[in-house]
């Protein structure tokens, strides 16, 4: 079963824009609720969609993650972003529910 994985700004290139399949990247913070929120349902899509995109959490309020969020523009959170072949394809902002962004994943990557 595929678990979201923690990058941080020394494993982002490896993790994110080097990888072979899509990654939806969660930019989130510990304090906000929304992105606490977000958490079990990427654990869900994780694991649904295991093999077709993988699920990476960038924390925001590490130090080392800060440069992160300025340069993908990161100015509301929980904000994921869809990488392929390292280009950002699509953005989410907010909290969505399992099958919302499941549905708005599957409309993506089946384009």
């Amino acid at each position: 079963m595929s678990k979201p994985i923690n990058a941080n700004s020394t494993n982002f290139e490896e993790e994110v824009l080097k990888s072979e399949i899509p990654v939806l990247v969660d930019f989130w913070a510990p304090w906000c609720t929304p992105c606490q929120m977000m958490a079990p349902v990427l654990e869900e899509v994780a694991s649904s969609m295991e093999g077709k995109v993988k699920i990476v959490k960038v924390d925001t309020e590490e130090p080392g993650n800060q440069e992160l969020a300025w340069k993908y523009q990161i100015m509301s959170i929980p904000n994921m972003k869809l990488f392929s072949k390292g280009q950002i394809i699509k953005e989410f902002i907010g909290f969505r529910p399992k099958e919302m962004l499941m549905d708005e994943l599957g409309q993506v990557l089946s384009a």
